[in-house]
């Protein structure tokens, strides 16, 4: 009896000791973080800027693109759906939210139907955003010659996988078209951002060279998952100008090159000479980000950001966030609360130049957690455009000043010192 009890013991220490251990691998922050020195070498209108960002993120900049926003689910859905429709040798569709209704049910009808066509689709699915999907939406998919398939399901010997996630957003057409930005396929996302129901969002449709390197974002992540690599014309034909903009897409992920998409924003802040317009669904800069920005206010940039107000999914991201907005206040920033809906925009636009657009967050865990991916586009009519849209956005926001975060309620403070301990993970 006693050698049982003994040996139950030791067993009961080993699997709590193998649980504590992968819980712990599960809430690691990746990679260790660098403090990076950066110097300001050149400005955004200079070519070496351009030529950084190309050489840095890896796919380099190419011409001949042309570049289109969507706005809110009344204008993205209905793009989405259409080049789906008339897709005729290829489609790829990553990620990370796919849950019901009636929009999810659209688009699982509409990939099945291009299946049956005999077009070759493929679709990778997030584990943890996928979670709430309706089951008859895969078997559909699945019963047609859809290949789904699902980005780090869990297994007891891979368990810390988990926190890492793929949030990229990516549709690619026949190679020709691709989409990405903020939306998830779920009702929420449906609509006109009307009501809190109905969320406020921005997607971009791109057509010419630059959809390449969004296809082989995709590939990237499809092999991890699948060990297949997918080539030749269905997937990666000749492209040929489609327009006058300059683009790239990038992705990061934890496995390679997760400081890719933190060393974009800094780069761009750090070049940043006159604006920076910041659209941030989750808005909770580290120290290195803050502190680049308020040296970028420091030496003229006007720096306006606009993040959810009262209305939000996550009242843990919205008291990370409140929290380290003073010191940026007090340098000048303008932090602005989007009032009639949640808010989950993800576009930043520096110096009337650049637009940077895609599924990355202003935080710890798209720059350092998540698999991402943006488009990058440098073209001043385009980010005239863009420019003239944040505008009509801050126009239904509410600006905070200094004086009233820092009068804030002690409630408020509580929350945002508990929030706290949880950032690396935001």
């Amino acid at each position: 009896m006693i050698k049982k009890k003994r040996f139950m013991t030791i067993a009961i220490t080993l699997i709590l000791t193998l649980v504590t251990v992968l819980i712990a691998l599960n809430f690691t922050t990746g990679e260790k973080a660098i403090e990076r020195k950066l110097p300001r070498l050149y400005q955004t209108d200079d070519p070496q800027f351009r030529r950084a960002m190309g050489s840095l993120l890896g796919p380099g900049i190419v011409g001949g693109n042309r570049a289109r926003e969507l706005l809110n689910g009344d204008q993205i859905f209905p793009a989405m759906l259409a080049a789906i429709r008339a897709a005729e040798r290829s489609i790829t569709f990553e990620t990370y939210i796919y849950w019901s209704g009636d929009i999810g049910r659209e688009f699982a009808d509409a990939l099945a139907e291009r299946s049956r066509a005999g077009v070759k689709v493929h679709v990778l699915l997030d584990w943890v955003g996928s979670a709430k999907i309706d089951e008859s939406f895969l078997k559909e998919m699945q019963a047609t010659g859809v290949e789904v398939r699902k980005f780090h399901k869990p297994a007891w010997y891979n368990l810390a996988r988990l926190n890492n996630r793929t949030h990229r957003k990516l549709l690619v057409i026949d190679g020709k078209t691709g989409f990405t930005g903020g939306v998830g396929i779920a009702p929420q996302w449906t609509g006109a951002g009307q009501d809190a129901d109905h969320w406020r969002d921005s997607h971009f449709q791109i057509d010419g060279p630059a959809v390449a390197q969004m296809q082989a974002a995709f590939m990237d992540n499809w092999l991890k998952v699948t060990g297949q690599v997918m080539h030749g014309e269905a997937y990666f034909p000749p492209l040929l100008p489609a327009g006058d903009s300059d683009a790239q897409v990038f992705s990061s992920s934890p496995s390679g090159g997760s400081e890719s998409m933190q060393l974009m924003y800094h780069l761009s802040i750090t070049a940043a000479t006159r604006s920076i317009d910041l659209s941030s669904a989750y808005f909770v800069p580290d120290d290195l980000t803050r502190k680049a920005l308020i040296q970028a206010l420091e030496r003229g940039v006007k720096i306006r950001i606009i993040t959810p107000g009262e209305i939000i999914d996550t009242e843990t991201v919205r008291a990370a966030s409140r929290g380290r907005w003073g010191p940026l206040l007090q340098a000048g920033a303008e932090i602005h609360k989007y009032q009639p809906t949640m808010y989950h925009c993800k576009v930043m636009i520096v110096d009337g130049l650049l637009v940077s657009v895609g599924s990355t967050n202003f935080d710890n865990r798209s720059f350092r957690l998540n698999d991402e991916a943006n488009l990058n586009i440098f073209d001043r009519a385009f980010a005239a455009r863009q420019t003239q849209i944040f505008e009509d956005d801050l126009r239904r926001s509410r600006r905070i000043t200094y004086e009233v975060w820092k009068n804030r309620p002690w409630q408020e403070k509580m929350k945002e010192v508990l929030a706290s301990t949880l950032q690396g993970q935001l």
